[in-house]
């Protein structure tokens, strides 16, 4: 296996330790093959310049552009020097600012009219975009040598532009790219070659090589094609084979019996199921019913009633004998499903005991701080099987915990567990027991696809009756303070009219760990000054009690509090004798209080657009309409206002994805919920390539059907396995 061996080679021995150190602690690039596949963002033609206009805030940039002009200012009444050079590309113009012993070198080289590469962070001073202190290369350099160079490197030819970092421009990036392609070369070809030829696809060497060397921009579009169908298809064979491996697993069937415990909860149900509530509850019923383990994703809005249609289902298997288990991310959540679920099903949760129903069973609650005495009384229900169900946190994984007959596992908010822990629980039971999984955080098709790729998608889009609208307002605290002071007053009014209200923040406050990052952080530049930490829970209860929303009850709930401390303050606030909670993200999903109608999420800019749509659900879950307030003092043309603005426009979860995968890069959507396929997603973006992603998949089901062990396809299984075993290291270090 030679072939492989040169893209496993370090990147210390061609590329010597510092550019190597640089390259794997901020650009997680360690061997040949990733840098080999660490794509140009994009192509600059020379004497075609980057749109000025166009360039993001806060980010790393690198721009090519002409010099207007150049100047010294002094300050400090003489004392200091700044250099301010002005750069136009026609679209518009950029200010680059240099200070100190700084001002020498660029004042010489950045005369009017010269062009060269500028990398640095955008920054807004004085209301204008700025690069403090950018590196440069001049593109027609003056000493002749050095143009030659930059001549020959970049005439006529399109630049490629690097993710970069602080650390390391793009054209240095480029440099190394330089001395590893020629092992492109030795690029093992996942592609059977009746697919690569069918499809007509570039070679993979070349695609390497014409990615980034391109000649011209059909030898980019072709690369692209091929390195993205290449992405989508190993991931797609990964998830095809994990389906396939699971069709080939025995379970029992699980039909829930006439007159049994389901058809008593369904007698007594004060209300009507929706009808996408009847369509996925006989989906997953179908499923329960075949000899194979069910793995359905149930994806839901917020409040659209899963938490119903997986307690139907558990129910059904505990007719049939089994025992249901559902997994939860906190333990604030698992407390709070175990008292939604008792007090749905009365006496029916009552199994076993003085004044419980004879059809009923018992639901256990298995938390990680429970006490010792409680904790041997859940154990020994589940393993004798008085017990149905069992709710509980990710305790329920370990050795200790047994069932007698486990049969179904609903795990709530996928995104929060890895296949690896699915798989620790499915372990538990004779058998495979069927699982769902259920996540209110919309998924485009797109990304079921390629994330949850071997699981069957069931979705719940209509709301129960009953439920109301949610208003949401950006709140500009910055430029319009008195909007923040409106915000208060309007938390007030809820109260006045008997609700209550959240407020979210995004830290704790009070933290040694903390302080540290903020005694590190004192060394900080001068344009750090306007980079405050987070707001914080303990200090903003304490200023609302004080101020704003003096003499009403502010309580406080964060994930450090003792558990029966959080349950306490959860219960008195769910009873109503809390005015307002203020918390960080512990009540992101599943806290149901009807009676809250208002939330106010401070610094609503340093939370991503899902999480925010997850937040906002938390109110207007009663019949009075919910309103949702996003404080941030983000500068109003950052890409973090538009995210905000975009929260408040819609309340379409589906929309809302979109927006947040466009926004984010897919590798953090994609995250921990892999199959042990590592995010190797650097070219296909999963909202654009829709098409791609499907192909990939109906070629890849077809190849697994035929050759479930890819045996004659060993290059494909080569690559498949340099990707699985990645991700098995990474995952038995976590372990």
């Amino acid at each position: 296996m030679d072939r492989v061996s040169s893209f496993d080679e370090p990147l210390k021995k061609l590329l010597g330790g510092a550019t190597a150190k640089v390259m794997a602690e901020h650009l997680d690039l360690h061997t040949v093959g990733d840098l080999l596949h660490h794509y140009p963002r994009r192509y600059e033609e020379r004497g075609k310049l980057t749109a000025l206009a166009d360039l993001p805030l806060d980010e790393h940039v690198t721009v090519v552009a002409q010099v207007a002009d150049a100047r010294i200012l002094m300050f400090n009444n003489g004392r200091g020097k700044r250099l301010e050079v002005t750069l136009t590309d026609g679209s518009g113009r950029l200010q680059l600012v240099f200070f100190g012993h700084g001002v020498h070198k660029p004042h010489k080289e950045l005369l009017p009219g010269r062009q060269a590469m500028f990398a640095g962070k955008v920054s807004v001073f004085n209301r204008k975009m700025q690069l403090a202190h950018p590196t440069y290369q001049l593109l027609d350099a003056s000493d002749a040598d050095e143009a030659t160079e930059a001549v020959d490197a970049f005439a006529g030819r399109l630049l490629p532009i690097y993710p970069a970092c602080k650390q390391l421009d793009s054209w240095r990036i480029a440099k190394a790219v330089d001395a590893v392609l020629p092992s492109a070369q030795d690029a093992v070809d996942p592609l059977p070659a009746a697919l690569r030829e069918g499809r007509g696809f570039t070679p993979l060497p070349e695609a390497l090589l014409k990615v980034h060397r391109p000649q011209t921009k059909a030898d980019i579009e072709d690369a692209k094609a091929r390195l993205k169908w290449d992405e989508a298809f190993v991931l797609q064979i990964a998830l095809a084979r994990r389906r396939y491996a699971d069709t080939q697993l025995p379970a029992a069937a699980r039909r829930p019996v006439a007159d049994g415990l389901l058809d008593a909860f369904d007698a007594k149900l004060p209300f009507t199921l929706t009808e996408g509530q009847e369509k996925v509850s006989k989906e997953i019923f179908d499923d329960l019913a075949t000899e194979h383990p069910m793995h359905r994703l149930l994806q839901g809005e917020v409040g659209s009633g899963k938490t119903m249609v997986a307690l139907r289902a558990m129910l059904a298997v505990v007719d049939a004998g089994g025992q249901a288990a559902m997994l939860a991310p906190t333990e604030v959540l698992a407390q709070q499903h175990h008292r939604s679920i008792t007090e749905m099903m009365g006496e029916l949760a009552e199994g076993g005991m003085l004044g419980g129903s004879d059809q009923g069973t018992k639901v256990v609650l298995l938390t990680g701080s429970m006490g010792t005495a409680a904790r041997r009384q859940a154990l020994l229900d589940l393993v004798t099987g008085e017990a149905g169900i069992v709710i509980g946190t990710h305790a329920l994984i370990e050795d200790k915990v047994q069932f007698h007959d486990l049969g179904l596992v609903v795990v709530d908010e996928q995104h929060r567990f890895g296949v690896e822990q699915r798989d620790a629980l499915r372990s538990k039971g004779k058998q495979p027991p069927h699982l769902l999984v259920m996540t209110a955080t919309p998924i485009p098709r797109t990304v079921a696809m390629t994330v949850f790729g071997d699981l069957e998608t069931s979705v719940l889009d209509q709301l129960p009756a009953g439920r109301s609208p949610i208003a949401s307002h950006v709140v500009p605290a910055k430029d319009k303070p008195h909007f923040l002071a409106r915000a208060w007053e309007r938390v007030r009014e809820e109260v006045e009219n008997g609700h209550q209200a959240y407020v979210v923040c995004p830290r704790i406050g009070d933290d040694a760990e903390e302080e540290k990052k903020g005694k590190a952080k004192k060394k900080a530049t001068a344009e750090d000054a306007d980079k405050r930490p987070p707001l914080a829970v303990l200090e903003i209860a304490d200023e609302l009690r004080k101020g704003a929303l003096a003499g009403l009850s502010v309580e406080v709930l964060h994930g450090r509090m003792h558990p029966d401390e959080k349950d306490d303050v959860m219960r008195r606030f769910a009873a109503g004798d809390v005015d307002v909670l203020v918390a960080t993200t512990v009540i992101e999903v599943g806290v149901n209080v009807p009676n809250a109608t208002a939330m106010v999420i401070m610094d609503a800019d340093r939370f991503g657009v899902s999480q925010l749509h997850q937040l906002r659900g938390r109110v207007g879950r009663g019949s009075a309409p919910g309103l949702c307030l996003l404080v941030s003092e983000a500068h109003e043309a950052s890409p973090a206002r538009a995210r905000l603005s975009a929260v408040a426009a819609t309340l379409d979860g589906f929309e809302l994805s979109r927006i947040d995968l466009e926004q984010r890069r897919e590798g953090d959507v994609l995250g921990q919920a892999q199959s042990g396929v590592r995010s190797s997603l650097r070219m296909l973006t999963v909202i654009d390539d829709e098409e791609v992603i499907a192909a990939a998949r109906e070629e890849a089901v077809a190849i697994v059907a035929a050759d479930p062990e890819l045996e004659h396809l060993p290059e494909l299984r080569t690559v498949l396995a340099a990707l699985l075993d990645k991700d098995r290291e990474e995952y038995l270090d976590k372990g």
